[in-house]
């Protein structure tokens, strides 16, 4: 069950956790699946990441933001509650009075500006990967981003690649 507020996004799954398998165990990479056979096909056709990887995935998403995802297990039912991480930014003190005029960058332009700050570069693919986009939001976001002044695109095609605006 999915559900979804202006706060955040709950994804409720009935029957708990494995025997054994506890709530740090599953933050730590550890997967056993209720249905092989179905995880498997989601695997093969691209649409799951390999096993075990999401939750890490989904915590370093958020590990620079004011509020967490958390997590409740009990004997029958398993959630994840996704903060919105632009649902209330002025209770966060996220935008100082000074820049109250100027546009809050999103979470996936963070994360973008963030990864460049690191490693100086980064291509198309890196950056799908990065935020799980595809081509066309990819596109879209640079885009936008170069735009604005955030990035620099350099070249074209294949070789194309992001790099902080100097």
């Amino acid at each position: 069950m999915v559900n979804v507020s202006a706060e955040a996004v709950e994804f409720i799954s009935i029957g708990g956790l494995h025997p054994g398998l506890t709530t740090e165990d599953i933050l730590n990479g550890m997967s056993l699946t209720r249905n092989r056979r179905l995880a498997e096909i989601f695997h093969r056709l691209r649409l799951a990441d390999p096993y075990g990887t999401g939750l890490r995935r989904i915590f370093a998403f958020y590990r620079n933001c004011p509020v967490r995802p958390r997590i409740i297990v009990t004997a029958n039912s398993f959630k994840l509650i996704l903060p919105n991480q632009n649902a209330f930014p002025e209770e966060h003190g996220e935008a100082p009075a000074d820049q109250a005029d100027k546009r809050r960058l999103t979470a996936q332009e963070a994360r973008v500006l963030e990864y460049l700050g690191e490693h100086g570069r980064m291509n198309e693919e890196e950056l799908q990967e990065l935020l799980g986009i595809r081509k066309t939001r990819c596109w879209v976001l640079t885009r936008k981003m170069a735009q604005e002044g955030l990035i620099e695109i350099e070249g074209r095609g294949p070789g194309k690649r992001f790099r902080l605006r100097a």
